[in-house]
């Protein structure tokens, strides 16, 4: 399943918070919250498009 694909990726990416994870795949949409002392948005993309996913865009909210 692809869902399951895209949050295992996110969940490989050090600083992310594991239990924030959510795939919403009908809206192409992933929101998760992370340490960004630990990692970036762009790591978290990569990750994502290392499994054959395209990230259009990102976006970043502070906490």
């Amino acid at each position: 399943m692809e869902k399951a694909i895209i949050e295992g990726a996110v969940k490989s990416v050090n600083g992310v918070d594991k239990d924030s994870i959510k795939v919403l795949f009908n809206s192409s949409k992933v929101k998760v919250d992370f340490d960004s002392a630990v990692t970036s948005i762009e790591e978290i993309q990569k990750a994502i498009e290392n499994v054959g996913y395209p990230v259009l865009k990102a976006k970043v909210k502070a906490a």
